[in-house]
């Protein structure tokens, strides 16, 4: 480390003011800070507050909390893989076969976030933000596993340019950029993004007789033309391939076809314990949503109707990516709610909303992108009404 740290000071004067590369100097600074901690100081004088987390570090934590979700969703690809097909296969070779897939997927995001990133900092002299370390991940993470790259680099490309520098960078975008990509994908090219497209089968594959790689989310909405169990149809599904495949304790370990990162509630639990216990993520935003799930669901039970409707609430937890978005995506600080009563009414939102979106859309069963996406854009006014209503209190208690 230390030859890197000198030959990077050697090249450091190229990149400073009146240097031959002084335009690039953001994008070196980058990577510098990136692999070293600044040699810089709050101030030699007087007293200073000093912390070890600084945005790169916060980013960190991040990804870390986002590793057990990703380990898992590679085993996973592989897991369905041999499931369809028929094959029994050992751990090793499921995950094999998951970082095979999911792997070029991450280095498109990064590669074409990055790119972009380093380009707009050239162009308008400003530092590289470090927001995209979790945004690249974030990108693979909610897309089926056999997306074409091309649309992973189209979509990322859009949600960086028009989600996030358009806005100004990072801190200045309005919507959650990772979800901005996802639903670029869905409106643009739908087939690649929506119905059976969750398991990785692979050139030339046989699936088994009988197969389908439909979701729980998919199954229980088409319970409604039926009008049978939406609970009955979930725990039928997969006889004769994968019995099973959509139990309760299935869907909670997340052993069902979905998005590469999205499908276990009990990795997005882990994550979400990392991300509180280090202060990044804020637990009201994570259990409110959840609660607003929780409570549309009982809500739902109660009206009664169709066998959507009737589907115990705590099965709406478990299904979709409604863990992975409240844990990764409702607690993005730039676009969530600022104020401590504003985050347990936008995390409750993102719930409701998500229940809703999904029993009432049968054609999007799946509602937690479009309810954090509807969210991000009422955030701020949820933070103006909450702090209104702060100082109409303080207002009255000062003239008693």
């Amino acid at each position: 480390m230390k030859f890197l740290r000198n030959q990077l000071d050697k090249a450091k004067h190229h990149f400073e003011k009146g240097g031959k590369w002084e335009k690039y100097y953001y994008a070196f600074e980058a990577f510098d800070t990136f692999l070293f901690t600044p040699n810089t100081t709050t101030g030699s004088k007087g007293v200073q507050v000093r912390d070890a987390v600084d945005l790169k570090r916060m980013m960190m934590t991040v990804i870390i909390a986002m590793v057990p979700c990703l380990l898992f969703g590679m085993w996973n690809v592989g897991h369905q893989h041999f499931l369809a097909i028929g094959q029994a296969a050992t751990d090793g070779a499921k995950f094999l076969i998951g970082l095979k897939q999911v792997v070029p997927v991450i280095i498109v995001s990064y590669g074409v976030g990055l790119g972009i990133e380093f380009i707009f900092s050239t162009l308008r002299r400003h530092p590289v933000n470090e927001g995209f370390l979790v945004t690249g991940m974030l990108i693979p993470l909610v897309m089926p596993p056999d997306i074409p790259l091309w649309q992973v680099a189209l979509a990322t490309a859009f949600a960086v340019v028009i989600g996030k520098e358009a806005f100004g960078g990072t801190g200045m975008n309005v919507v959650n950029v990772a979800l901005t990509a996802r639903a670029f994908l869905y409106f643009a090219y739908p087939s690649n993004i929506s119905g059976e497209v969750w398991t990785y089968l692979g050139d030339g594959a046989q699936t088994v007789a009988g197969y389908s790689g439909a979701t729980p989310l998919a199954i229980s909405a088409n319970a409604i033309s039926t009008q049978a169990s939406a609970v009955a149809e979930l725990t039928s599904f997969g006889s004769g391939w994968a019995e099973g495949i959509y139990s309760f304790k299935s869907m909670f370990l997340g052993t069902m076809p979905g998005c590469i990162g999205e499908t276990s509630t009990l990795m997005c639990l882990i994550g979400a314990a990392i991300l509180v216990m280090t202060g990044v993520g804020s637990w009201k935003i994570i259990l409110s949503t959840f609660g607003g799930a929780y409570a549309m669901g009982l809500l739902l039970n109660a009206l009664g109707g169709n066998a959507f409707m009737q589907l115990p609430a705590h099965y709406h937890l478990v299904m979709g990516g409604l863990a992975f978005g409240a844990v990764f995506m409702a607690t993005d600080p730039v676009t969530a709610s600022q104020t401590e009563t504003g985050k347990w009414i936008y995390g409750f939102m993102i719930g409701v909303f998500t229940v809703m979106i999904r029993v009432f859309n049968p054609a999007y069963p799946e509602g937690i992108m479009l309810a954090i996406l509807l969210m991000n854009v009422f955030a701020p006014l949820i933070d103006y009404f909450v702090v209104s209503a702060n100082k109409k209190r303080r207002m009255q208690r000062a003239t008693v």
